[in-house]
């Protein structure tokens, strides 16, 4: 009888500790977990969706195919893709990719893809391909973000009207009233010298600005328009986000932001929690790919 007791209670042990395993947890703005099938109707009714990500987290980018494979069930086919881990300048060799033109070993050889492109990103760019559908390489050419943290922005002036065309329209706004970027100038500390922060901001810029101008290049009516980027392009509705609506502020787009949290339960963390449209929460303890 003693060694059934103990094997009841074994069992039950192993299953409250097997219940704590959670991979992920989605949240609405008001703090409220909500589930999968939710998200993807309420995702549905926007024009754009930000699905930022922590670019070395499996889970993320897992999330981020099933959500995009549940949105076009969802909108019967509508939707367009696009992200931040491709430039304007290469645009024409992911379309011979998805176009079947282009094997996936010319595609490596002819764009600077990210080194966790086949792991990562190749799942979506595949997913287009199948389906037939836009992918659009959003972000400006690393060159010329290079060019202005060192140089400034007034250097790309100089550019030839083709360098110009992977670029937002100049001349591009840049101000510490973007949620995010008096971030980063107090990452630079106290001492940093006045035109070198406003650089390195400025090249921070360039890339949000030009991936908006993409974005607002490519939507089209009754289609929405998926893109995937680094949290920090669309934390706390800044970045991306932002110069979207300082050119359209009628669009309808929401954020999915992405939290880690030492919470085996995942509970919003306590701490450094800005809430956007929707918050991921993942596990601060899951194995990076890098």
């Amino acid at each position: 009888m003693k060694n059934i007791f103990l094997a009841i209670l074994s069992i039950g042990f192993c299953k409250i500790n097997a219940q704590n395993f959670k991979a992920y947890q989605f949240y609405d703005k008001k703090g409220k977990e909500i589930k999968t099938e939710k998200l993807i109707k309420q995702l549905a009714e926007y024009d754009v969706v930000f699905f930022g990500e922590n670019h070395n987290n499996s889970i993320n980018h897992w999330l981020q195919l099933k959500v995009t494979e549940a949105l076009y069930q969802q909108k019967n086919g509508q939707i367009i893709l696009g992200a931040e881990m491709f430039e304007r300048d290469n645009q024409s060799h992911l379309n011979q990719y998805l176009s079947g033109k282009f094997d996936a070993k010319t595609l490596r050889d002819s764009a600077r893809l990210w080194n966790n492109f086949s792991t990562d990103y190749k799942p979506l760019v595949d997913f287009a391909k199948a389906k037939k559908l836009d992918f659009i390489a959003t972000n400006v050419p690393r060159r010329y973000a290079s060019q202005t943290a060192k140089e400034g922005l007034e250097s790309l002036n100089k550019l030839s009207e083709k360098d110009k065309s992977y670029i937002a329209q100049l001349p591009i706004k840049v101000t510490l009233d973007t949620p995010g970027y008096p971030e980063m100038k107090a990452m630079m500390g106290e001492h940093a010298e006045g035109p070198k922060v406003m650089n390195f901001i400025s090249a921070q810029a360039i890339k949000d600005a030009t991936m908006a101008e993409s974005i607002l290049k490519n939507i089209q009516p009754g289609k929405l328009f998926i893109h995937y980027n680094g949290n920090y392009h669309s934390k706390e509705f800044g970045g991306i986000y932002w110069y979207i609506k300082q050119k359209n502020p009628n669009l309808k787009m929401a954020v999915i932001s992405v939290f880690e949290s030492e919470n085996p339960d995942l509970k919003i963390p306590e701490k450094d929690y800005i809430p956007t449209d929707f918050n991921l929460i993942i596990p601060a303890d899951m194995t990076k790919t890098y």
